[in-house]
């Protein structure tokens, strides 16, 4: 069972985190062992709608900062409104903000409950080890920073989402691109942006019904932005965009409304 077992990193985990992981990529193996290899890891399961914890407490820090090896996405949710404020998926990191290092010491928010949305499976870094490979390398060091300018970018296109529906989803789309293009997770081999998104999360990061949310969907899939899902499709919150410039059209569609969608 991954429930949570603590560990010296092995060699093949963090040869996974070297070919994959954001924060890790191509760094040296033999430099990374000899710096992390007294380290106590937490291999840890996160099961789906059960909290991982409440982000921006006052005067909490976080022991952790969080490498998602594969699963999720995992998502941050704001109240009252209970609003989806961040998406994490496999291959990048979360907690940074809630850290007593770095940025961290001044990332401050209101408190909002992060939550594994599907079965994520992580790493659990400790802050001591982490403080030492950011001093020590400034591949690493930038690509931190990264992290942090990535979740304010992140906001900033939810800040663009207005209450004409085909824009706000298309804001979503935008800012989930540009974040997964950001960390070398996207487009895949064949550069096509997917993601597992279902229709809750994009309710919730919208502030739109599902309904509306199903038929913006279904308008962005006739006029060819997104593509048709198959009956063969085992994951049946895969959202495949073959149109990326065609949906930043549709992004800054806030005053000439699209003319695909009959609510005006």
């Amino acid at each position: 069972m991954l429930e949570q077992t603590n560990h010296s990193p092995r060699a093949e985990q963090l040869e996974q985190l070297i070919k994959h992981n954001f924060l890790f990529r191509d760094l040296d193996a033999d430099w990374l062992m000899t710096k992390l290899a007294s380290c106590q890891w937490i291999l840890e399961k996160l099961y789906s709608n059960r909290p991982v914890y409440t982000a921006f407490r006052p005067e909490t820090s976080l022991e952790h900062l969080y490498l998602v090896l594969e699963g999720g996405p995992i998502i941050t949710r704001s109240t009252p409104l209970d609003r989806i404020i961040s998406i994490t998926y496999g291959n990048s990191c979360f907690g940074m903000r809630n850290l007593d290092f770095g940025y961290g010491l001044v990332a401050r928010a209101f408190p909002s409950l992060v939550e594994a949305y599907k079965t994520t499976v992580v790493i659990k870094m400790p802050v001591g080890d982490l403080a030492t490979l950011y001093q020590e390398s400034k591949q690493l060091r930038d690509r931190y920073h990264l992290l942090f300018e990535l979740r304010e970018k992140f906001q900033y296109h939810l800040l663009n989402c207005s209450n004409y529906p085909p824009q706000a989803v298309a804001a979503l789309l935008r800012a989930l691109i540009y974040q997964e293009k950001a960390l070398g997770n996207q487009p895949n081999p064949k550069g096509v942006y997917e993601f597992d998104l279902a229709i809750d999360i994009i309710a919730r990061a919208c502030q739109l019904n599902h309904r509306t949310v199903e038929q913006v969907l279904k308008g962005m899939t006739k006029i060819g932005l997104l593509k048709q899902k198959s009956t063969k499709q085992t994951n049946g919150d895969l959202i495949t965009i073959i149109d990326p410039e065609g949906l930043k059209e549709v992004y800054g569609a806030t005053r000439d409304k699209v003319s695909w969608w009959p609510l005006h």
